[in-house]
């Protein structure tokens, strides 16, 4: 059964990981790194339900990531 989620915006990676703050850039949420830092250690970041104050922290396909009411769910790059 696949869940629907409101608001929820695909985003694709190529590889096996993309670290947090990179993904907040990828995606637009963040429009630099130092934003993305911001967002991350103040508490507004929350990595599969658990808030995640771990810039580095390493996302992989399928993870669901929230900022506000912008939710991002990573998937992985398809291979031609």
């Amino acid at each position: 059964m696949k869940v629907k989620l409101k608001g929820l915006k695909k985003v694709h990676i190529d590889g096996e990981f993309i670290k947090l703050d990179s993904l907040l850039k990828f995606s637009a949420i963040a429009s630099t790194g130092g934003e993305a830092k911001y967002l991350i250690s103040s508490g507004d970041v929350v990595v599969d339900k658990e808030v995640c104050t771990q810039r580095g922290r390493k996302i992989r396909p399928g993870s669901i990531i929230e900022v506000g009411e912008n939710m991002l769910l990573v998937k992985a790059h398809d291979k031609v």
